[in-house]
C-alpha cells in the first residue's frame, strides 16, 4: 500500500532531506586522493548527529556504517573502511540517509576523485541527467513507470546499462515503503501518481551491461562485467504544483 503524506509530514521530510543533503555535500567536499572511505563516513555521521538527526543506514538490517561508499565497479551498498583509500581517477558513489522527527531523507551522488577518464565523466553526467528526467516524470496523473521509462531512455541513449535488480522506493516514516520505483519500464503503465506520494528516485547506471552480483560480505553489489557504475538519488514528493525535491539544502 502506498502511504500518501500530508503537507506537515512532507515538511518534516524536507528537514530530514536538508540534513541528508548537507551530509552528502560535506562528504563530497572531502573526496580527494588519499582519504579513506571510513574518514568520509565520519564526516557524514558528525553532520547528521550535529543537526539533531540519526544516521538512517547505520544498523539498518545490520549495516555497519552511516554511508554506503561504492568504488568504481561497485554499484551500491559498499561498506566504508579504514583500509579503503581513494586514488586519483577513481569514482565513488556515496549514499546517505537521515532520520529526523521520525521521517527519512535519502540521497546519493557519485563523485570524481581527482581527474577521471572521459568515459567516467560521461557516465556521471548521464546518470545525474537520468535522475532529473525521472524526477520530471513525478507528476499528478502520470504513471509509476513513466519514471523508469524516463531514466532508461536517457541512460540507454548514451549506450549504458540500467541496473534491474536494485530500484528506487517509497519513503516516509520507514526507509523503504511501497512502491518499488524501477529505473526502467513502459511509459503510461503502473500506478497512477497522486499528490502526497514520496519516492526515492535513484538510477544506478553501468558503463557496460546491466547484470550485477553481490559480494560475499553480504552487502556490496558490483557490475558483473567489471565496468564502472554510477548512482544518483533524490527524495521527491509529488504535489499538485509538480515534483518537489526534498533533499536540497
Amino acid at each position: 500500500m502506498i502511504v500518501r503524506k500530508s503537507a506537515s509530514e512532507i515538511e518534516i521530510m524536507r528537514e530530514a532531506g536538508r540534513i541528508s543533503a548537507r551530509a552528502l555535500r560535506l562528504v563530497g567536499e572531502g573526496v580527494r586522493p588519499g582519504v579513506t572511505t571510513r574518514e568520509l563516513d565520519e564526516i557524514a555521521e558528525a553532520a547528521i548527529v550535529d543537526a539533531g538527526a540519526t544516521p538512517a543506514f547505520k544498523g539498518y538490517h545490520g549495516f555497519p556504517a552511516t554511508l554506503c561508499t561504492s568504488l568504481n565497479n561497485q554499484v551500491v551498498h559498499g561498506i566504508p573502511s579504514k583500509t579503503c583509500r581513494l586514488t586519483e581517477g577513481d569514482i565513488v558513489s556515496v549514499d546517505v540517509g537521515a532520520i529526523f522527527d521520525g521521517y527519512y531523507g535519502d540521497n546519493a551522488a557519485t563523485f570524481a576523485v581527482g581527474r577521471i577518464s572521459d568515459e567516467a565523466t560521461r557516465l556521471l553526467e548521464t546518470t545525474e541527467r537520468s535522475l532529473y528526467a525521472g524526477i520530471a516524470a513525478c507528476v499528478v496523473g502520470g504513471h509509476l513507470y513513466d519514471i523508469g521509462a524516463a531514466v532508461q531512455g536517457v541512460a540507454e541513449a548514451a549506450g549504458f546499462g540500467v541496473v534491474r535488480e536494485y530500484v528506487g522506493h517509497g519513503i516516509g516514516s520507514a526507509m523503504h515503503e511501497d512502491p518499488n520505483v524501477p529505473n526502467y519500464g513502459v511509459a503510461g503503465t503502473g500506478t497512477v501518481l497522486r499528490s502526497g506520494m514520496v519516492f526515492a528516485i535513484e538510477p544506478m547506471i553501468n558503463a557496460g551491461g546491466f547484470p550485477v552480483d553481490a559480494l560475499s560480505d553480504g552487502w556490496t553489489v558490483v557490475t558483473r562485467d567489471g565496468s564502472l557504475s554510477a548512482h544518483f538519488e533524490h527524495t521527491v514528493a509529488i504535489t499538485d504544483d509538480g515534483p518537489m525535491v526534498l533533499t536540497l539544502e
